[in-house]
């Protein structure tokens, strides 16, 4: 006979997947220059973190943060716009979160 017990209620618990590295918010709205706040500030570590792009955790996505996210864009071969959308979002929270970082 199989205990459905061990089904219900598991020995151990499943294993957390790793800490994120930047902490502002887990909101992901789109961003382009202009914008500011919270995720703002997420974007600029997460940029920090993948390509080493040295930005200023501030808030405020100006110049510099539009540069650096163009160039991440162009490292990781996705559409490189400037602007920080579902997809780049996804790269950066990615590549920010591995292992082995900064990587261009």
């Amino acid at each position: 006979m199989i205990s459905t017990q061990s089904a219900v209620n598991p020995e151990r618990q499943a294993p957390r997947g790793p800490q994120d590295v930047c902490n502002f918010t887990k909101r992901r709205p789109p961003l382009q220059r202009g914008s500011s706040g919270s995720a703002v500030r997420q974007a600029q570590c997460y940029l920090n973190e993948a390509i080493d792009a040295g930005l200023r955790v501030d808030g405020i996505f100006g110049r510099d943060t539009r540069r650096a996210t163009r160039a991440f864009q162009q490292c990781a071969r996705i559409f490189a716009d400037g602007t920080i959308g579902a997809q780049t979002w996804s790269f950066l929270s990615f590549w920010a979160n591995a292992p082995g970082r900064p990587f261009c």
